[in-house]
């Protein structure tokens, strides 16, 4: 819970802008894991925003000598967050690492829930609901769609700094790549109508390059394909698992 009491859950608008690509990303993984989550333990009805520990153990509770404390903290720190949702994830996560810390098994097949949620909060504070069904994540709005096609998103396992740091960047980005998807990681940054091309490889940094073609149809001939940004993030975090790996 203490990564949680850190977040500046109203953070000013320019810090959660500076990140707005970084926790766009996130929160799409995290509605990945929320899908995969709610399938295996028949939770598509609370999808997307639940309490996991509740179908993983209904059972579970804190030590008896721990529980009043506990809740105590816990009600309090709730009740300061934002909106519903933001307590019902909170609540889920401090819940989640409880049962993990005394059982690890538990959620030893499927991806941590809830951390690429938590760091989306520290990035830039909470995300609200507007009366159209979006989510205003702080400078992107965001269509929740269905379970279905959230599963079928390119997973994103590296949630580091290093990885989250390269995807923001002002202006609009267009990703590309090798046809082999091995890298480099390619991008055609536009800002206020200035266009620079850079490159992402082993320093793990963007640097000026010269490979990306003017035209789709010379990005054709040099065998370069476009990638989504979730597909972008997934080979950022593939590179420095290959940069550092012993």
């Amino acid at each position: 819970m203490n990564r949680l009491r850190a977040v500046d859950w109203t953070s000013e608008w320019d810090v959660a802008f500076r990140h707005a690509t970084s926790r766009r990303i996130l929160f799409r993984e995290y509605m990945r894991r929320a899908a995969v989550w709610a399938r295996a333990y028949g939770a598509e009805g609370a999808w997307p925003f639940f309490d996991v520990t509740s179908y993983v153990a209904p059972e579970f509770r804190p030590p008896p000598e721990l529980t009043a404390e506990l809740a105590a903290e816990l009600a309090d720190f709730l009740g300061r967050l934002p909106n519903g949702e933001v307590r019902q994830t909170c609540s889920g996560a401090v819940r989640a690492a409880g049962l993990r810390e005394r059982n690890p098994a538990a959620f030893s097949d499927l991806p941590d829930l809830y951390e690429p949620l938590v760091l989306f909060y520290e990035r830039g504070g909470e995300f609200t609901r507007d009366n159209a069904g979006f989510l205003d994540l702080t400078g992107v709005r965001f269509r929740p769609g269905t379970l279905e096609s959230h599963l079928g998103n390119p997973p994103v396992t590296l949630l580091g700094d290093t990885v989250l740091d390269a995807l923001d960047a002002d202006g609009q980005v267009v990703y590309c790549t090798a046809e082999a998807r091995r890298g480099p990681l390619l991008r055609r940054r536009v800002l206020r109508g200035e266009q620079s091309d850079e490159r992402f490889d082993r320093d793990l940094c963007w640097e000026p390059t010269e490979l990306i073609p003017g035209t789709g149809a010379e990005a054709e001939g040099a065998a370069l394909v476009r990638l989504e940004e979730l597909e972008a993030a997934k080979l950022i975090g593939e590179i420095l698992a290959e940069v550092t790996r012993p």
